[in-house]
């Protein structure tokens, strides 16, 4: 079986895709496959190490743009070397059990990446219910991940950028969602795979009843 997870950073992607190559899957992620093209920027002044999310920095922060525009290159040359690897295997008749731990922001890497990616893997939606937004919010001011905007973030007049962050995430959620929606083969809700009793076999149990 060959699988793709999608959703907002911080729903469980890396977890489940980590639980599924401990039962033999091969693991594509996609976030490490990016990182690897940012190493050369990835550098403080001091000459340390940084990680992604502290690079990319949060949308009202000077050069974000920039750096927004560079990570969406990256994830797009990542997609589309994973897909071409999948096509290779095909052509050499090599089908393995693959996951692909995709990065939120997947579904902005445009219609030919994505519906490669629908005709070679079943898409599995972690879904985020917006009771859960403010949890997640939280979460990501405090330990920040690489995050792309595009259009869904503007600061109104008087308004700090980090209140205009909190007020313009629910909104990037909700846009995301339903592109997640759009091209995903299965739904998982939030709660059912955060559930103490849910097990990789489950998991696994839920997408094969979804037809690809």
């Amino acid at each position: 079986m060959r699988i793709s997870l999608i959703g907002m950073s911080g729903v469980g992607k890396s977890y489940w895709s980590k639980q599924l190559e401990g039962q033999g899957f091969v693991r594509y992620c996609c976030d490490d496959l990016i990182e690897e093209k940012l190493s050369s920027v990835l550098i403080r002044a001091d000459g340390t190490r940084m990680n992604m999310g502290e690079w990319m920095g949060f949308p009202f922060e000077k050069g974000f743009r920039e750096r927004e525009a560079l990570y969406l290159k990256y994830e797009k040359e990542v997609m589309n070397w994973i897909l071409d690897e999948l096509e290779r295997a095909d052509h050499y008749g090599q089908m393995k059990d693959i996951v692909i731990d995709t990065t939120g922001s997947v579904i902005y890497t445009g219609d030919e990446i994505l519906e490669r990616l629908k005709k070679k893997t079943r898409i599995v939606h972690f879904s985020t219910p917006p009771d859960v937004q403010e949890k997640m919010f939280s979460a990501f001011v405090q330990r920040p991940t690489p995050m792309l905007w595009l259009d869904s973030y503007d600061k109104k007049e008087g308004e700090s950028g980090m209140d205009a962050m909190r007020r313009c995430y629910p909104i990037l959620l909700s846009k995301r969602e339903r592109l997640y929606s759009q091209y995903a083969n299965v739904t998982i809700d939030y709660r059912v795979e955060r559930g103490q009793d849910f097990s990789v076999e489950d998991l696994l149990k839920l997408i094969s009843s979804h037809s690809h």
